[in-house]
């Protein structure tokens, strides 16, 4: 019961995230900044130390450092060959691209998505080992669970999606972690694919950031206050993920 509790605390972070994500819509640039630290602090500060240390005992640091290069460039594969280089922003015409929602903002949505699934899957494995384990991971996931909400609107708004169409995403964002806690009262994963798992999506989430987030945030505006904003989205997430391993 606690676990299904907990996990719909992270339906209610990633919502409000979202939400502020849509009511801030004219200062999409500073949202695409923080967005951008916030992705990349996610990857760096959470996603990869956790699975570095998961799969490390079973598969080397060397090899773990692979598969967080293979997602990279898994996922550079899909952006560039499977959705066909379909690049479109918030500066393009309208009369080019209309209100529906780009490939390449759907496969980031879908990314971000998946890692809320884990995030919820990761609370209630994380009960099956202990409480106090369970509350430090559930701890770390809330605390990034607003900016994941902030990171799927930002990603659909940004490439060419209506405020309906983020709302969707949102809600499936939101949703996902419910259904990931859900999910652990019928399995059990390793720790050494789990760490695998974590691996690869620090690369998804590395290449988000880098190749699509960060360079958007700059487009036609003074470079000044997005760069600080993305300084801030990455600081945010390494002082709470610092924080919650307390």
């Amino acid at each position: 019961m606690i676990v299904l509790i907990i996990s719909f605390c992270a339906f209610l972070a990633t919502l409000l995230g979202g939400l502020f994500a849509i009511r801030f819509k004219d200062q999409l640039h500073l949202i695409q900044g923080f967005s951008a630290g916030a992705v990349l602090g996610v990857a760096f500060f959470d996603l990869m130390p956790e699975g570095i240390a998961l799969g490390n005992q079973y598969y080397g640091f060397k090899n773990m450092i692979a598969f967080v290069a293979a997602g990279f460039l898994f996922f550079m594969l899909l952006d560039r060959f499977v959705i066909l280089h379909a690049h479109y922003t918030m500066h393009d015409e309208p009369s080019s691209h209309p209100t529906a929602v780009s490939p390449r903002g759907k496969l980031g949505a879908t990314s971000l998505s998946l890692h809320s699934f884990l995030d919820g899957a990761a609370i209630g494995l994380a009960f099956k080992v202990s409480a106090a384990v369970g509350i430090i991971v559930t701890t770390a996931v809330l605390v990034h669970d607003f900016s994941d909400g902030i990171n799927t609107v930002n990603i659909i708004l940004k490439n060419s999606g209506e405020k309906s169409e983020a709302w969707k995403w949102l809600l499936v964002d939101a949703i996902a972690p419910v259904l990931g806690a859900v999910s652990t009262l019928f399995f059990s994963v390793k720790e050494s694919t789990l760490g695998i798992i974590l691996a690869l999506f620090s690369g998804f989430f590395l290449y988000i950031g880098a190749s699509d987030l960060l360079p958007e945030s700059y487009h036609s505006h003074p470079t000044r206050w997005t760069t600080l904003m993305t300084v801030l989205g990455a600081g945010v997430l390494f002082f709470a993920i610092k924080l919650a391993g307390v």
